[in-house]
């Protein structure tokens, strides 16, 4: 059975025109309620096992424990974004995040099953955030409209960093953890209801299920994982500040204003950066700057150097964000290269490496502060990932030759 055309894109491309097209729309829709749960959950699950256990440690595992899981649900279910249809996939993976966290609620769960819980989202969330980044390019085209709409995701879920928590922290004066849990249920379920009745069924991309061994086709491929890579490893390094953020902010003498002010500055300037590349440049320059932005993406960092006080490191931490731009450009450069039958299971390793490696490079930010102090961490990440942004934009260079062959790589 032959795929069903894809959705024309729009004839003229800018955010205005993206969220002209209906089926976007609940997409869209869609990721904020799914993020607005998630958020949610997050806050009122590490504050009722703070009230069940009175331990601080506890408190940050049941956050900590929503980025651990993303690595072993991006690899082991990494197949299911190609082999099912996209919406089914969209729609169950919304319908058990709503059964566990419904699962939550009950009063006799226990610190360790509100633990494996949160897990057990964890484990289906890269699923769903690859195969609802495959499902853009069936509904936008694999042009300049994609990269807008993948633009517009990313800047919803920056701003839920500056607005998700605060929002958060008030329900909870309102309601107890549970019930807030509740709301969370709701908000996965009626993005269930949306993708299933705001989208179209299109068929499995890959109906070979006997065949195994996609991801390695990506990660064989030259240019794929070097793309991976420039997506993986500026993150690394990016989150260094925000991991230090209240011991630098102690440090400074700034207090928990410093504090929020210093974990706001890094997704306000790539709020910024994202927003004027999407509606100011067009595609070409968009891909244009993608390797001078990348490296200079941590370049900033090295103003730590001069120990700043906290507007100066504020405007270092907005400066890094916006050079995050560079994303535009390079997500056009990857569902170019990944050919369409691989393409939901290449965005489910997109994503969990990108959360893997943040956790990561904030664990060992940590490690680095306690020998070097907190300003010696993030310039030693300055000075590191110039380093490796550097060499994975000679890299981009050695393999751009090999982006017009990559969608004949599995052989078909």
């Amino acid at each position: 059975m032959s795929a069903p055309p894809k959705a024309p894109a729009p004839a003229r491309t800018g955010y205005r025109h993206v969220l002209a097209v209906p089926e976007f729309r609940a997409l869209f829709a869609a990721h904020v309620l799914s993020l607005l749960g998630t958020v949610v959950a997050e806050i009122a699950l590490s504050v009722l096992v703070y009230d069940l256990t009175g331990s601080p440690l506890m408190s940050a595992l049941a956050f900590a424990a929503g980025f651990l899981p993303y690595a072993l649900g991006g690899t082991l279910l990494a197949p299911v974004a190609d082999r099912f249809p996209a919406r089914r996939v969209l729609v169950v993976c919304d319908l058990v995040c709503a059964a566990c966290v419904a699962a939550m609620v009950a009063p006799g769960a226990g610190v360790g099953v509100l633990l494996a819980l949160r897990c057990c989202v964890a484990v289906v969330s890269p699923v769903f955030s690859g195969t609802r980044m495959a499902t853009l390019a069936d509904v936008l085209g694999d042009g300049d409209a994609f990269v807008l709409g993948r633009s517009l995701i990313r800047i919803v879920s920056q701003s839920a960093l500056l607005a998700g928590y605060g929002l958060g922290g008030l329900l909870l004066t309102a309601v107890s953890p549970r019930h807030a849990l509740l709301i969370t249920v709701g908000t996965f379920l009626a993005s269930a209801i949306l993708l299933r009745f705001g989208t179209r069924r299109r068929p499995a991309r890959r109906r070979d299920r006997e065949q195994g061994g996609g991801t390695l086709v990506l990660l064989r491929n030259r240019r794929v994982l070097v793309l991976l890579l420039v997506f993986w490893v500026p993150a690394m390094f990016l989150v260094v500040p925000e991991a230090l953020a209240a011991p630098y902010s102690h440090t400074l003498g700034a207090g928990s204003t410093g504090l929020g002010l210093l974990m706001c500055a890094l997704p306000v300037g790539t709020v910024a950066g994202e927003l004027f590349a999407g509606a100011r440049l067009g595609a070409a320059t968009r891909e244009r700057i993608v390797l001078p932005l990348l490296c200079l993406a941590v370049v900033p960092y090295l103003g730590y150097a001069l120990a700043p006080g906290l507007w100066p490191s504020l405007l270092l931490l907005v400066l890094a964000g916006a050079c995050s731009a560079y994303t535009l450009g390079l997500d056009q450069w990857f569902v170019r290269a990944v050919p369409e039958e691989l393409r939901g299971r290449a965005m489910t390793l997109l994503s969990a490496g990108l959360m893997t490696i943040q956790g990561v490079g904030m664990a060992l930010a940590g490690a680095v502060a306690e020998v070097i102090g907190v300003r010696g961490a993030v310039v030693a990440a300055g000075v590191a990932g110039t380093v490796c942004c550097a060499a994975l934009a000679l890299a981009c260079r050695l393999t751009e030759s090999r982006d017009g062959a990559a969608r004949d790589m599995t052989g078909r």
